[in-house]
């Protein structure tokens, strides 16, 4: 029987969602079950787990499993908000993600998820002062996952990066709640400029696959940014824009575009 069904004062249908989840991997396909025991079942909670395979994940000859292991369970347990955003961005990716049908996937699978997590630790140590080892993280996350993202950068809740390939994020970025991203996606400056210097995105913005948005400029909530787009002025919100540079194309499509994930400009539902 799985370890959190000994926690009976904790209540967490995420984490005894994943747990039904992994026990049915284990009787479906045995040759993971030691995966899956190590990384989720051994575990009494998400933030435990998390901290075991990620650890698992960012060690190298520089940095053991076990000290980074330490590091993300003391962060758990000094700051509960970095659990409620693994919550919220384990349900953004399974709602948004088409290819993700059970919790466990992201956790498991899923590199933008665990780069997320991983950027979450970071940010975590670099604003209580520990910037170096803030600075090592980055760097792990960058050759493990391929994704970059500065730790002193801010990143909201239900955040999904999806298949999470070169994706950048610079160091004065600012990246509201319920945003989606897919993969090659800048968050950049524009030059050797010190300072902010990055986007500021809105909450609920879709930012498609390759799009490149620079300099210190806001992107409005709930807008769209197409593929292949190079954003370089303001975006109004709830507004698509498409292009190198981009220009206003038409209307968002949707109330909600980071979840809804339409990428299509002549979708039905704008009259563009």
């Amino acid at each position: 029987m799985a370890k959190r069904r000994t926690n009976l004062s904790a209540i967490d249908p995420v984490w005894d969602r994943i747990c039904d989840e992994a026990e049915r991997v284990v009787q479906e396909e045995p040759l993971l079950g030691g995966l899956v025991h190590s990384s989720l079942l051994h575990h009494p909670t998400l933030e435990r787990s998390l901290a075991y395979r990620l650890s698992m994940k960012l060690a190298s000859g520089e940095m053991s499993e076990q000290i980074l292991r330490e590091i993300f369970d003391e962060a758990h347990g000094r700051a509960p908000e970095l659990g409620r955003a693994a919550r919220a961005d384990l349900v953004a990716v399974y709602e948004r993600d088409p290819a993700c049908h059970r919790l466990l996937q992201p956790v498991l699978y899923f590199k933008g998820y665990q780069a997320v997590q991983s950027y979450r630790l970071a940010h975590w140590l670099y604003e209580i002062g520990r910037k170096d080892m803030a600075f090592f993280i980055q760097m792990r996350v960058s050759e493990v996952f391929g994704v970059d993202i500065h730790p002193a950068a801010r990143l909201g809740q239900g955040i999904m990066i999806d298949h999470a390939h070169s994706i950048v994020i610079g160091e004065t970025a600012v990246v509201g709640d319920n945003v989606s991203m897919l993969h090659s996606v800048t968050l950049g400056g524009t030059g050797k400029e010190d300072g902010d210097r990055h986007p500021k995105i809105g909450d609920g913005v879709m930012i498609g696959a390759g799009a490149k948005v620079l300099g210190n400029i806001t992107v409005g909530h709930c807008s769209r940014i197409a593929a292949g787009s190079v954003v370089l002025e303001a975006v109004p919100p709830m507004k698509t824009v498409a292009g190198v540079p981009a220009k206003i194309v038409g209307e968002a499509g949707c109330a909600q575009p980071a979840i809804s994930m339409d990428q299509l400009l002549n979708s039905p539902s704008e009259n563009l």
